[in-house]
């Protein structure tokens, strides 16, 4: 696919490749996983304050970026690259993408706060009952004598929501679990009455939390949007996001193609580097072409996230299905010419690795997106 950054997007790109690579080093990154924060607050107010990227998906109106799809993908490639662990994608993506679709006073505000690195927000939408479909949460918010609401419900694997200031939660406010109609998104304070968190390290060096809300209230403002009118927006935001992860893959995938390279090229045995041998170039070769389709499935995905749903949604799981094949194709080949070092903690190529298989199943793995692709293939607006 032949696609070309403007200006200002090269501009960004590069300004962030610069920060990165003089603040974002391998070792940096390990001792920040392996410190008791698991993360870097002054990078991420840096990216807020001093580079203006935290706001890239945060309209001007509240002191952002003002950019699309392609500079959020822009964005998502070079962390991808170093392995960022700093909760960008949940708050800049997801957190973001939802207030700056409902908008009014409560949502510009916090949005002007991630802008500036002031806020960190995870989103408690997933469960363990709903599945591919988030028609099927079951966490309940009922009003209240006071004329707020009161949430009661548990939350599983929350990303980044052992540092997040506040939560974005989706709640079913009215019908039965997979009614289309009845979900709403709430503004929860983490720290309030009644919020149960269990913290957790996943695989790869990241963190989340098991969250639990038993009675707890929240007041009339902190319903965001439409009652009941959520899973339209979630759905939207859900594709952006996959969109996103996919960007991210292929700036993995990138490093494990280059270090796998580099180091065929330096490794000897009878006397010439295995570069040489013709078995190796040709899964090499296969393992570009590989990241080549991956990073065009990406562009058309992040192209088309303005348009229809379903067209929308058929983009994304393409571009899914083929990141998470990448993933496993290119993480396990380069893990397997690198030998036995491959999976060690010293390389980073192994910690890459642990990211690559995350992604690969992460919002839905192959086997979802290829039943969602052919199910909207064969839908009437596609025939």
């Amino acid at each position: 696919m032949d696609f070309e950054f403007t200006q200002e997007q090269t501009l960004l790109r590069d300004a962030l490749q610069s920060y990165l690579r003089d603040h974002y080093t391998f070792e940096a990154r390990r001792r920040a996983v392996l410190s008791d924060a698991g993360w870097r607050r002054e990078v991420w107010q840096t990216l807020g304050r001093d580079l203006g990227v935290l706001g890239v998906a945060v309209p001007e109106r509240a002191g952002g970026f003002g950019g699309g799809a392609v500079e959020t993908m822009i964005v998502m490639e070079e962390l991808g690259a170093v392995l960022f662990v700093e909760p960008f994608l949940e708050t800049c993506v997801m957190a973001a993408g939802a207030l700056a679709r409902i908008g009014g006073e409560v949502a510009d505000e916090a949005l002007a706060r991630i802008a500036t690195g002031d806020a960190v927000f995870a989103c408690g939408w997933e469960e363990a009952a709903t599945g591919a479909s988030l028609a099927r949460i079951e966490t309940r918010a009922r009003r209240h004598a006071q004329g707020g609401w009161r949430l009661d419900g548990a939350k599983q694997v929350v990303m980044a929501a052992p540092w997040a200031t506040q939560l974005l939660v989706a709640a079913r406010t009215s019908g039965a679990r997979g009614d289309d109609a009845g979900i709403s998104l709430f503004l929860v304070d983490k720290h309030g009455r009644g919020v149960a968190t269990r913290d957790y390290a996943t695989i790869d060096g990241r963190w989340a939390s098991d969250l639990v809300f038993d009675g707890v209230d929240v007041s009339a403002h902190a319903l965001l949007g439409e009652e009941g009118g959520a899973l339209a927006l979630l759905e939207a935001v859900r594709d952006a996001t996959i969109a996103a992860v996919c960007a991210e893959g292929v700036g993995v995938l990138k490093k494990l193609l280059g270090d796998t390279v580099d180091y065929t090229r330096e490794r000897k045995q009878f006397g010439q580097p295995i570069a040489r041998f013709q078995a190796l170039q040709h899964r090499m070769v296969d393992m570009y072409l590989q990241v080549e389709l991956a990073q065009s499935a990406m562009y058309l995905a992040a192209l088309s996230l303005d348009e229809p749903a379903a067209q929308r949604q058929r983009a994304t799981s393409a571009a899914k299905v083929s990141v998470s094949k990448a993933c496993r194709f290119v993480g396990q080949n380069a893990v397997q010419l690198h030998g036995a070092m491959g999976m060690t903690d010293e390389l980073a190529l192994g910690h890459y690795f642990k990211r690559a298989t995350v992604i690969e199943s992460a919002f839905g793995g192959v086997d979802h997106h290829l039943a969602r692709h052919a199910r909207l293939t064969a839908s009437p607006a596609f025939s």
